[in-house]
């Protein structure tokens, strides 16, 4: 848009704020896209501050500011421009000085909180849950409690203590007491035929050996304490603990079973009804040896 746009909109000879910065650019000969490519604003905001059409422009605060960039760089005086244009409203002394003499009123369509607003909030609603769940705790009967603890515990195992089953590992530990008992049993039936050893180091069980009270394919009596560790084929850790005097433990895995026995002269072993001689694989009172 060309300077005759601008020069076409205001009455020839009148003094408007649009007229007086046009004529001003014009008297130094600068084209209107070089001023606006100078105060960095688009031409055509410029061409409707020249042709006086302030209410194209955003707001008066911005029109009466760009007037004073435009004298600043035409380095004219801004105030008879600035006298020609809209003044801004609110700022006046006078506006002011009877402001503060005026009687304070809410201004309109403020809205009033509801009675009822406060009862929204969740925190509220969560104190009165939690406030709730208390009461009902406290005046619970007496007699619901026991009840309620015997549905949340775990059931009560009834394996006597006399008798341990390892489920990793099949070991029954049998006290002394029930040792005594299964021995006397034993002595009461007729003793079983003889059979041959099934492979070197095996023997039949002599009359004066331990009664094996414990089940399994193998069975370990210690004397004194023993420290016994069995481990099966698949890598199985059968036992691996002090076996105490007197203790008698029964053991079954998937064959062959590593043995190692830690006091092997006070240790006697029993290996498919038949006694194991430890001496043979016996070092240093540590007895190793493999069973299949």
């Amino acid at each position: 848009m060309s300077d005759a746009v601008g020069s076409s909109a205001a009455a020839p000879g009148a003094a408007t704020a649009g007229a007086l910065l046009r004529q001003a650019r014009q008297a130094q000969g600068l084209h209107i896209a070089a001023l606006a490519a100078a105060i960095k604003v688009s031409q055509r905001k410029l061409e409707l501050l020249e042709s006086d059409q302030f209410d194209q422009l955003p707001d008066a605060t911005f029109t009466r500011a760009l007037a004073q960039s435009v004298c600043r760089t035409l380095k004219v005086d801004a105030a008879p421009v600035l006298a020609l244009m809209p003044p801004l409203r609110g700022h006046r002394l006078d506006d002011i000085a009877e402001g503060l003499n005026t009687p304070f009123r809410e201004r309109p369509g403020r809205l009033e909180p509801n009675d009822w607003a406060s009862f929204a909030n969740p925190l509220l609603w969560i104190a009165a849950l939690l406030l709730l769940a208390a009461l009902v705790v406290y005046f619970m009967p007496a007699s619901w409690v026991p009840a309620a603890r015997e549905r949340l515990s775990p059931t009560a195992s009834t394996t006597p203590p006399a008798v341990i089953e390892a489920a990793s590992a099949t070991v029954v530990v049998v006290p002394a007491a029930a040792a005594t008992a299964a021995s006397a049993v034993v002595e009461s039936l007729p003793p079983p035929a003889a059979e041959p050893a099934a492979s070197a180091g095996l023997a039949e069980v002599p009359a004066n050996s331990f009664e094996a009270a414990a089940a399994g394919v193998l069975q370990v009596h210690a004397t004194a304490r023993s420290w016994v560790e069995v481990t099966d084929a698949r890598g199985k850790s059968l036992i691996s603990r002090l076996v105490e005097a007197g203790e008698d433990v029964g053991l079954d895995g998937v064959m062959p079973l590593k043995v190692r026995i830690g006091n092997a002269g006070a240790t006697q072993v029993v290996f498919r009804g038949q006694a194991l001689e430890l001496g043979p694989f016996t070092r240093d009172n540590v007895a190793r040896l493999e069973l299949k």
